[in-house]
């Protein structure tokens, strides 16, 4: 009976240890905290309509059309403008979470600060 605890004991230390070491394959973004804003930051704006169009702008800049193969190169120019920017995106509700994962990785990649937009639900949800 004690080899049995042993056993378990063994075990649990295991996985302690390995979940420990293991980092789980996520999509790092940054979330904003608080609720007052207490200086503004740069942000740079990614925006995916309903026909999987892509639209980028930095700070109050206009938003021009880009391609997929386009953002990181026009994202990295944006970083070199100002390093403590924000990258916000906002995507249609009908968009398919996957081209929103391929702009995460785009960010995640260049170890930017992604922020998703969103808005507050209505009164009635």
């Amino acid at each position: 009976m004690a080899s049995m605890t042993d056993l378990i004991f063994l075990l649990l230390i295991f996985f302690m240890i390995t979940s420990t070491v293991v980092s789980p394959n996520a999509i790092k973004v940054l979330l904003p905290q608080g609720k007052e804003q207490t200086s503004a930051k740069p942000l740079t704006r990614v925006i995916i309509d309903k026909e999987l169009n892509y639209y980028a702008a930095f700070g109050n800049d206009r938003e021009q059309p880009v391609t997929l193969d386009e953002l990181p190169a026009f994202l990295q120019s944006c970083a070199e403008r100002e390093p403590d920017m924000y990258v916000a995106l906002y995507a249609d509700v009908s968009v398919p979470y996957g081209e929103i994962v391929k702009v995460l990785n785009i960010a995640n990649e260049n170890h930017f600060k992604m922020v998703l937009a969103t808005r507050p639900p209505d009164e009635g949800e």
